[in-house]
């Protein structure tokens, strides 16, 4: 006989989990007991809050592949992870969170700390349970992790009163639940995507973050030679085709890189693969893409024609679908359709501003970039430096870059950038602002006390630099409230932490900076003071098309 609490603990290790983000309270004391018991089994890390661990354990699965594990307690501590449950839903991110309850006599009767967290949960999770029988949990448990990873991954709670957790009775050990495919394409559908694909005279690829989590960069990368045609990604599908690949030609979308989105523009056939058409990288939906072809491929049914209608719809792992086209297709050859590739190219050298004279956004990742290794995972929060990022920084490998691309929740990147260390045992690069990085900067603790090899540099305008660029743009200079205005010493703040902290105003001191960082094995943070009037270009402005490119 178990009580509930081993049996979450024993089917957790089951289901193969090495680590477990999260922060103890009254109504999980029970599970943080077994854990305590099983140390040595399975490894947990306290974050300094509920909703830093939820983005840890978000960073942790983007970075391995895993399935990420939370733990927190009832109510405050169970809302503290919404906005995390929120970034991996919008994300396709596979995770498991429990969280504990009042006991099931309880429930329903404004108990301390009570809260229905599966009501509030339902509309951001795959599925969620509230178990209220002890002998249904261990099989609850393997469902959660089977639904996490089936098809279009994404997050499942588990809401576990604290009776059940006392509770008895016997353990039997169950199967690993792995992904399942779920496949729903035919050979015809095959067949006609063959077709469409030998009579296209510009084909290009668009790939999303489903390449990225169905695995299937080989294949990509496989496809793109065979049909002889550019590849564009999302900016969730960014590491998904390596940036040394001479088929690559960037982001697309609101700040793509011009090459890419114009090229797009002129496709006669998009193939879509693991992309969802968000607004942020179509514009005016009544305009993209209007002379094209569409092949759209996805794990998800409910993403053909949700958003942009398809003349092709074809539902799958992408990787299954793509190796049942390339077993049927001819090797292709567009030399004209790359010549005008170039030709865009070259104006887009000539007339895109490049803003990489003096101390740059694009000259601080540029020098990040170089002393990285392919594998280092790369985080980022949200705003401008987010969009500098994923133009500049050359990813080579699948799964080095960390973003928050639905949801854009400023504050994912420290906690995401600790997971994704956890997860690969080593260095791991964080990208961030200084309003993102003063979102969540508590889990600089979180970072120090686990000794983590991170290196945060915080471009720092001084201002909530995306907003205040609309409001340049768009509202007339009227600069209401992304002026922080602020006091704080990110160097000084560093060292409170235990972290090493360095300023950086030019090329000269940020060199040196990342000298020392690399050197070191606990987390350092670099503030790097950049101009407040520093874009982000080109820009699509909101609901235009490629004809309003804005390039200076």
């Amino acid at each position: 006989m178990m009580t509930g609490a081993q049996i979450v603990i024993e089917t957790l290790i089951e289901q193969g989990t090495e680590v477990i983000f999260g922060y103890p309270g009254g109504q999980v004391l029970n599970l943080y007991d077994e854990l305590y018991r099983n140390s040595h089994r399975i490894r947990h890390i306290l974050t300094a809050h509920e909703q830093g661990a939820a983005h840890a354990g978000d960073g942790y699965a983007r970075a391995t592949g895993k399935v990420g594990v939370v733990m927190a307690t009832s109510g405050p501590g169970a809302t503290n992870l919404v906005t995390g449950i929120a970034n991996a839903y919008l994300d396709s991110v596979p995770m498991v969170f429990i969280t504990g309850n009042v006991p099931c006599s309880l429930i329903g009767r404004d108990s301390f700390q009570e809260v229905d967290i599966t009501g509030i949960t339902m509309p951001i999770v795959k599925h969620n349970f509230i178990v209220k029988d002890v002998t249904k949990l261990a099989d609850t448990i393997r469902r959660a992790f089977s639904i996490a990873q089936t098809g279009r991954p994404g997050p499942v709670l588990i809401d576990i009163p604290k009776d059940i957790q006392t509770a008895e009775c016997e353990f039997r050990p169950g199967p690993v639940m792995g992904r399942t495919a779920v496949n729903r394409f035919t050979d015809e559908q095959i067949e006609e995507a063959v077709t469409m694909l030998r009579s296209a005279e510009k084909p290009y690829i668009y790939c999303g973050g489903g390449i990225v989590s169905g695995d299937a960069e080989e294949e990509l990368m496989a496809l793109a030679n065979r049909l002889d045609c550019p590849v564009g990604t999302s900016i969730m599908g960014l590491s998904g085709i390596p940036a040394s690949d001479r088929h690559k030609l960037g982001m697309v979308g609101m700040h793509g890189i011009y090459t890419a989105t114009v090229a797009k523009s002129r496709a006669d056939l998009v193939i879509a693969v693991g992309v969802r058409f968000s607004d942020r990288a179509t514009g005016n939906k009544n305009e993209y893409l209007k002379h094209a072809r569409i092949i759209h491929i996805d794990a998800d049914a409910a993403e053909i024609d949700k958003n942009i209608p398809s003349t092709l719809g074809i539902v799958g792992n992408v990787r299954d679908v793509i190796k049942a086209i390339l077993a049927r297709l001819e090797e292709a050859s567009h030399p004209a359709w790359w010549e005008e590739i170039e030709e865009i190219r070259r104006y887009e050298e000539e007339n895109v501003a490049k803003q990489d004279r003096g101390f740059t956004p694009y000259r601080i990742i540029e020098a990040v970039n170089a002393r990285t290794s392919p594998d280092t995972p790369v985080a980022t929060d949200v705003g401008q430096h987010q969009m500098w990022t994923a133009q500049r920084y050359r990813f080579e490998s699948p799964r080095t870059f960390i973003t928050s691309g639905g949801l854009g929740t400023m504050g994912f990147g420290l906690g995401a950038a600790i997971g994704a260390s956890v997860g690969v045992g080593g260095r791991a690069v964080l990208f961030t602002g200084d309003g993102s990085f003063g979102m969540n900067l508590n889990e600089l603790a979180t970072a120090v006390s686990q000794k983590l090899p991170l290196v945060i540099l915080i471009l720092n305008n001084g201002v909530l630099g995306m907003v205040r660029q609309w409001q340049t743009m768009f509202y007339h200079r009227h600069y209401s409230e992304t002026t922080l205005d602020r006091k704080t010493d990110f160097v000084k703040l560093a060292e409170a932490f235990g972290a090493t902290g360095f300023r950086a105003d030019s090329e000269e001191s940020l060199q040196s900076a990342l000298d020392r960082a690399f050197s070191l094995d606990g987390p350092v943070v670099i503030d790097c003071l950049i101009d407040c009037d520093e874009r982000v270009l080109p820009m699509i402005p909101p609901g235009g098309t490629v004809n309003d490119l804005v390039i200076r």
